[in-house]
């Protein structure tokens, strides 16, 4: 497995951007899928976006495709998540997670890091 730190949260008003950040640990990164999911409140988690092992291929959720933009850097370990036109129902922790492909459902993932809060004020 891999050890994944997220980063880049924050509290911005609406129509505002934030930029998530993710950090992996070991040496086999680049062999990972990675995936941005979020939770908001008495809700369940919900895929946001996806990248293919060597960045190829990106996926996202409809409710962010145009907004949202999911990247990696396979040297640096990390996977990004750029969020644009934030919109309050964009609130929520957000968690990134590693897998054998890029899925969206959760239970795919085998790595999860432990979330970071989002908070999109009106």
């Amino acid at each position: 497995q891999v050890q994944l730190v997220e980063s880049g949260g924050g509290l911005v008003q609406a129509g505002g951007s934030l930029r998530l950040s993710c950090a992996a640990s070991g040496r086999t990164f680049s062999s990972y899928a990675m995936g941005w999911f979020r939770q908001a409140p008495g809700k369940e988690r919900e895929f946001v976006a996806s990248i293919t092992r060597t960045g190829g291929s990106t996926y996202y959720a409809d409710s962010v495709k145009g907004r949202f933009i999911i990247s990696r850097d396979n040297v640096r370990n990390t996977v990004l998540l750029q969020m644009n036109s934030l919109k309050p129902e964009d609130t929520a922790v957000y968690y990134c997670a590693a897998g054998p492909n890029r899925a969206t459902m959760p239970s795919t993932y085998d790595s999860w890091g432990q979330g970071t809060q989002v908070t999109v004020s009106n």
